[in-house]
C-alpha cells in the first residue's frame, strides 16, 4: 500500500527546539562570545546540578563540555593512560565510536556480545575477555537502558580495572535508582548530537568525580593549554601568557552550541515523560504482532527511551530489509541500531572476528529496526507508524 499523498514524510528523528534555546543562541552571538565562553561554564554548572538533584552537592561532580561524546570518550581514556599495549572491552553492539577511541591511544580493543534480553553488554561475556593486557571496560547504556552497572563495576574491581560509561543514550537513565553520571565509574560521557534526548546539534559532556582526571581532561580539551583560555580573552589586566604542557585536542563546546543545551537540559526530564509515553502507546498499538518489543526498565527505574527497537519473529512473514522498505513507501522513516562492529571491515579484518563470535549481536542485528521516537511526535504519529508496521508484517 502506497503512502497517502496527504500525509507527509514522519522522519525517524527531529529535535525539539523552542523559543528560548533561540533566544539564548541569539544572546551568544549579539554578546560577541560564540567559543568556549560563559555559556558553557553555566552548561557545565547546570549539568553538574542536575546529576546532583535537589539537595544534593554539584561540586562532587566535574562537568567538562567537549564537541561530541567521542570526544568524551577520547579524553576520559587518555586521562586514564591507556596507551599502546593496553587492551580496552567494550560491546560489539555499538557505534565505532565506543571502540575507535582506544585505537587513537594505540590500545588494542576487546569486543564482547551482548545480553540478548537488554541488547546491553554482557557482563559475563566481559569477564571471560579480561587478560592481563586489560586496563578498562566501555559499557554503553543502549536506547536508554542501562548496562548491569552493579555487576560491571564488580567485574572491575575484582579486577582493578577503569570503567568509562558511554551514556550517549542515557540521559536520564538511573540505575539502581541514582542517575547515569552517578555511579561509581572513573568517567560518564554523555551525546547532545542532534537525535539524542536533549541536544546540542554536536556536543557531549565529559562527567568525573575525579579532580585528577578532570583536571588532565580539560587541559587536553584545547591544545594542552595550562590555562582556561576564556580567563584570558576576559581579564582585565594583561594575561596573555600560557604555555603548552601536552600535545593536546580541539575537542572544546562552543557558547553558541551550549546556548541550545542550557534549555535543553532544563526540559530534559519533561522530554523524558514524553518520550515514555510514546514508548507505552506503541507497546499497545504493537502488542500481538511477530515482534519482539523493546525490553521495559525494571521499577522505579528510569529508561531515557532514546530510541524504540523492535525486532521481527521468526514467524514474521517479511525480512527485516524488506519491512524497512515497506515503511519507507508508507513515508515512514526508520534505522537499525547497529550494525554491529564485527560486521566492518576494519574491525572484523583487524581481530579476525566473525558473526559466530556473537551470536546474541548477530541475531538481533537480522532482527531489528529503530522505530521513530522524538519529543515532536504525537500518539497519532504512533498510531500511523503501527498501522503501516501491522500492513507490513500482513497484519491489517
Amino acid at each position: 500500500m502506497s503512502v497517502d499523498a496527504k500525509l507527509p514524510f514522519l522522519p525517524f528523528a527531529l529535535p525539539e527546539i523552542g523559543e528560548e534555546e533561540i533566544a539564548e543562541v541569539v544572546d551568544a552571538l549579539r554578546s560577541g562570545w560564540v567559543t568556549t565562553g560563559p555559556k558553557t561554564k553555566r552548561f557545565e554548572a547546570d549539568f553538574s546540578a542536575f546529576l546532583a538533584g535537589e539537595g544534593g552537592d554539584p561540586a562532587q561532580f566535574h562537568s567538562i563540555a567537549v564537541n561530541s561524546a567521542t570526544a568524551g570518550l577520547h579524553l576520559a581514556l587518555e586521562a586514564l593512560g591507556i596507551g599502546p599495549g593496553d587492551e580496552v572491552i567494550t560491546t560489539t553492539h555499538t557505534f565505532t565510536a565506543s571502540a575507535e577511541v582506544a585505537r587513537y591511544l594505540g590500545a588494542d580493543v576487546k569486543l564482547v556480545d551482548i545480553d540478548p534480553a537488554t541488547l546491553c553488554i554482557c557482563p559475563a561475556a566481559i569477564e571471560a575477555a579480561i587478560t592481563p593486557r586489560t586496563k578498562a571496560i566501555v559499557p554503553v547504556h543502549y536506547a536508554g537502558l542501562a548496562c548491569d552497572m552493579p555487576a560491571i563495576l564488580a567485574i572491575a574491581r575484582r579486577h582493578g580495572l577503569k570503567v568509562v560509561e558511554d551514556a550517549a543514550h542515557a540521559l536520564p537513565t538511573t540505575c539502581g535508582g541514582r542517575l547515569v553520571g552517578t555511579l561509581d565509574s572513573d568517567v560518564t560521557v554523555f551525546s547532545f548530537y542532534a537525535n539524542k534526548t536533549i541536544t546540542t546539534g554536536e556536543g557531549g559532556m565529559l562527567v568525573t568525580r575525579d579532580a585528577a582526571i578532570a583536571a588532565r581532561a580539560k587541559v587536553m580539551r584545547l591544545h594542552g593549554i595550562n590555562r582556561d583560555a576564556f580567563d584570558r580573552f576576559t581579564a582585565k589586566v594583561p594575561s596573555w601568557y600560557y604555555e603548552i604542557v601536552a600535545p593536546g585536542f580541539k575537542y572544546n563546546l562552543t557558547d553558541i552550541a551550549a546556548a541550545l543545551g542550557l534549555h535543553q537540559l532544563q526540559r530534559a526530564r519533561a522530554f523524558q515523560d514524553k518520550r515514555t509515553a510514546l514508548a507505552a502507546a506503541y507497546g499497545q498499538a504493537l502488542a500481538g504482532l511477530p515482534l519482539t518489543l523493546p525490553p521495559q526498565p525494571a521499577a522505579g527505574e528510569l529508561h531515557a527511551w532514546h530510541l524504540y527497537v523492535v525486532q521481527l519473529g521468526d514467524d514474521a512473514p517479511i525480512g527485516r530489509d524488506a519491512f524497512i522498505e515497506a515503511l519507507f513507501a508508507e513515508g515512514i522513516g526508520c534505522s537499525v541500531h547497529y550494525i554491529p562492529l564485527h560486521q566492518h571491515p576494519y574491525w572484523r579484518e583487524r581481530y579476525g572476528l566473525k558473526a559466530e563470535d556473537f551470536p546474541a549481536s548477530q541475531r538481533a542485528f537480522e532482527r531489528m529496526v529503530s522505530l521513530p521516537l522524538y519529543t515532536r511526535m504525537t500518539e497519532a504519529d504512533v498510531q500511523r507508524v503501527a498501522a503501516a508496521v501491522r500492513r507490513a508484517l500482513g497484519k491489517a
